[in-house]
């Protein structure tokens, strides 16, 4: 019988302040669960004196492609709190505004923040419910403003305030990255998606890792601020996807400056951009863009209503900048040579 990811994540999620040991993983991937059965397991007691463990040997798992995807954008960052969510958002959307292609493209935004999903917020999806399954038992993306989108914050127990923790060990935070990734119905009428936005974690832990090593990624942008004490973490995630094999697209400075409205000159709260521009000059990646401070980015995320969707005036110089790194997103796309691997999912 066939397990659905839905199925087998439910029963934790809905166990919060507490943590998962394997044996609780071996026997959720045995189980198969409906939406409305209650959590039976609890959590198994722990073996004070486990027997030792034998590494496993062999080569590292091999890369593929993710089943009903064309090609894949990482929008990473170092250090958590630069707008990195907020950015993927805007760029799944301008991707998809902004593209060369002669017809309307497909785009999907899928988040791998398992800790702290932004999605379902950013996108105006918060208490949408639970995602559909397909025939295949797949989860079904959940779509607005035209974006596909998948994230762990749609599986979360639904409460007034939306703040279900997901408090999990490494091993059940490995198995929901995979699940996300490769049990995932990405198809629309038969057609692949063109392009999958993935908003990665802050940092280079398991779950950068794990993507590196599982999902062959066309590229990744990565997100800072003008601080040294971001940029330095910005230049740790581009050695992290060096060393993984996934190429750079570039950098973008977010929070760049700020103008009032009482005169024109740009204001760089948070430390001039030359700082940044260095950083991209020692490391050989291109500036993709500077985007300033403006208060209907916050505003417009806060309502489920990403800026690039906007039409005030306001958000016109926000607006323009992401066209412009999503045509440099695509053409970088568009230059990539078709992937041989074959696909997962």
């Amino acid at each position: 019988m066939q397990r659905s990811v839905l199925y087998t994540l439910r029963p934790l999620l809905q166990v919060p302040f507490k943590t998962a040991s394997c044996s609780t993983v071996r026997r959720i991937h045995t189980t198969r669960w409906t939406r409305s059965h209650e959590n039976p397991l609890g959590i198994p007691k722990r073996d004070p004196n486990p027997a030792p463990t034998i590494p496993r040997r062999g080569a590292p798992p091999q890369k593929s492609r993710i089943k009903g995807v064309k090609q894949i954008v990482v929008v990473a960052s170092g250090k958590g709190g630069v707008g990195k969510s907020t950015v993927a958002a805007n760029l799944a959307i301008s991707l998809l505004h902004n593209s060369p292609l002669k017809r309307s493209p497909t785009v999907g935004l899928l988040d791998l923040d398992i800790f702290g999903p932004s999605i379902p917020k950013l996108m105006g999806l918060e208490n949408a419910g639970d995602p559909n399954l397909s025939d295949e038992n797949k989860l079904v993306p959940l779509q607005n403003h035209g974006v596909k989108t998948m994230s762990i914050g749609y599986l979360l127990p639904p409460n007034p305030a939306n703040d279900s923790p997901v408090v999990w060990r490494g091993m059940m935070v490995m198995k929901a990255v995979q699940q996300l990734l490769f049990d995932v119905d990405w198809t629309n009428n038969n057609e692949d998606l063109d392009v999958l936005v993935i908003d990665m974690p802050p940092g280079t832990g398991d779950v950068q890792l794990s993507l590196g090593q599982l999902v062959d990624v066309d590229g990744a942008v990565i997100v800072s601020t003008p601080q040294d004490v971001a940029l330095i973490d910005a230049r740790k995630g581009v050695g992290m996807f060096n060393k993984v094999s996934i190429p750079m697209i570039g950098l973008l400075l977010n929070m760049s400056h700020f103008t009032c409205t009482s005169c024109t000159t740009p204001h760089e709260l948070f430390g001039s951009s030359a700082n940044f521009e260095k950083a991209a000059g020692e490391l050989g990646l291109e500036v993709l863009g500077k985007l300033p401070l403006v208060p209907s980015i916050s505003d417009g995320g806060d309502s489920g209503r990403p800026i690039t969707v906007q039409s005030n005036s306001e958000g016109e110089e926000v607006r323009g900048i992401m066209k412009d790194v999503s045509e440099k997103v695509w053409k970088w796309l568009g230059g990539r040579d078709t992937s041989s691997l074959g696909t997962r999912g």
